[in-house]
């Protein structure tokens, strides 16, 4: 499985994000102002394009899957792309706050401790339904990992198109999320854009 390896800070910095939308707290980091060197428009495309990659963490291939079938969907294909890559399982994980950041979700999830409507699913991508159940196994609830997660993660404000039981480590998606219900600084456009020409 190919995975990206490289310093996530210095990534964050060169993408312009702050490292508090995947999930990291770092207090001393230090966003680099580049000098005054206009970009292209197909630069800022590019970049967005590289920055919902980064923030759910995909690959070239799997992301260009996501705006085939995004494209082919009722609506507009950039809210579709966003509304695809938020109910994502693993993100899912993560706004629920089961994972301090979504390579953590995305971990937990392979290891087999979440169920979804109570059958064990271990694929990050499996995309969840309105009305689906996502909980931790009972054999993992009473661990001193899920403790732990809970005690940083617990002021972390789920979004309203899930509701969580953190006591029980469960959550329900109550609806597909509206693009205002999401919370990732993407342009979805650049991205339509950069993928229709």
């Amino acid at each position: 499985m190919a995975r990206n390896r490289g310093p996530v800070l210095k990534r964050c910095r060169v993408l312009g994000l702050e490292p508090q939308v995947l999930g990291i707290d770092k207090k001393s980091f230090r966003q680099s102002r580049r000098g005054n060197r206009k970009m292209s428009e197909y630069g800022l495309q590019l970049r967005e394009k590289q920055r919902a990659k980064f923030i759910y963490g995909i690959l070239e291939k799997p992301f260009r899957n996501y705006f085939k079938k995004a494209s082919k969907m009722k609506g507009q294909a950039g809210e579709n792309l966003m509304q695809l890559l938020e109910r994502r399982l693993d993100n899912v994980v993560f706004r629920a706050g089961f994972g301090r950041t979504r390579a953590e979700a995305r971990q937990i999830v392979r290891h087999q401790h979440i169920r979804v409507n109570g059958k064990r699913v271990d694929i990050p991508s499996y995309t969840v339904q309105p009305g689906d159940v996502v909980e931790v196994a009972e054999k993992y609830k009473n661990g001193t990992r899920y403790k732990l997660i809970l005690d940083e993660t617990g002021g972390r404000i789920v979004p309203e198109w899930l509701n969580a039981d953190q006591e029980a480590l469960k959550v329900e998606v109550k609806q597909v999320p509206d693009r205002d219900m999401i919370d990732v600084p993407v342009n979805e456009m650049l991205i339509v854009e950069l993928y229709s020409k």
